[in-house]
């Protein structure tokens, strides 16, 4: 049994390391999968307070109870902000989860999922359907690749690209360096934009900064917009938008919302920033 699981009189429980300072203790119903890839620990498991969530070497990546409020609020806030977007980039995103709600969009014509580990795709496609949704669309394309390798050599031209990325740490560090971003850059259309998770505002606020500021320094458009996610540390999550035009969402594109989160409210809302983020970010505008 994996380090990060235990067993006492109450149970089986799941304890997540939170960079050493923070632990968070789930109690287990039952390990759905557990397998070792080529690359890491995979896991799913049915938690008591949570529902069925993905487990990547020991950190919780999403949830069957909260799940989509991040993948709509990563997918639905960029795809309202474009007037007409037809081809999609996902880097990461092996749970299918932001695959789902971008095929909520009839005017999207191709959905490219870059995605390094394939049993992610395959556990999450077979035991969490909550999440993926069973993903089965046509237009919904699957390329096993480093993301940072893809989009410095990708043959297509995208109208937005969404980096649904895990914690940057380690391997995943070169997911925030200046030069993938600026890879990104060149691989969108003239009108094209960007998202990627900016991690806790609370706990990660210097990365959140550093990714801001060097999204800032490549688009000549970026901005913050922040959801509630129960499952991540301090629940408050950032999300950083770099375009090469579009900033604000458009009012016919948000009437076609089909979401459980994220509705014109919460669109329109989702920018408004605490003060304590604006007065960090200020230096950047």
């Amino acid at each position: 049994m994996p380090t990060f699981l235990s067993e006492n009189e109450h149970g089986l429980w799941m304890t997540e390391d939170e960079r050493e300072n923070l632990k968070i203790d789930y109690r287990i119903k039952e390990i759905i999968v557990e397998a070792k890839s080529t690359l890491q620990h995979v896991m799913i498991l049915d938690s008591y307070s949570f529902g069925r969530m993905l487990v990547l070497d020991g950190a919780v990546q999403t949830t069957s109870l909260d799940g989509h409020i991040y993948n709509e609020t990563i997918s639905h806030v960029p795809l309202s902000i474009h007037p007409n977007p037809k081809k999609v980039l996902i880097i990461g995103g092996g749970d299918c989860g932001v695959a789902k709600e971008v095929c909520k969009y009839s005017s999207v014509e191709q959905i490219d999922v870059v995605e390094i580990d394939p049993m992610v795709v395959e556990v999450c496609l077979k035991h969490l359907p909550e999440v993926s949704g069973g993903l089965a669309d046509p237009r919904v394309n699957f390329i096993f690749d480093d993301g940072v390798n893809y989009v410095q050599n990708s043959p297509t031209k995208y109208d937005i690209v969404i980096v649904d990325s895990s914690d940057p740490i380690g391997p995943a560090e070169v997911l925030i360096e200046k030069s993938f971003y600026r890879s990104i850059f060149n691989a969108l259309e003239e009108d094209g934009l960007m998202v990627c998770q900016s991690q806790s505002p609370i706990f990660h606020g210097e990365v959140m900064e550093q990714i801001f500021e060097r999204v800032h320094d490549i688009f000549p458009k970026t901005k913050m917009f922040t959801a509630v996610v129960p499952t991540y540390p301090g629940g408050l999550w950032s999300f950083t938008l770099g375009s090469k035009g579009y900033v604000i969402p458009n009012e016919a594109r948000m009437k076609e919302l089909d979401a459980l989160y994220v509705n014109e409210q919460i669109m329109a809302s989702c920018f408004s920033l605490p003060e304590f983020m604006n007065k960090q970010l200020s230096k950047y505008r």
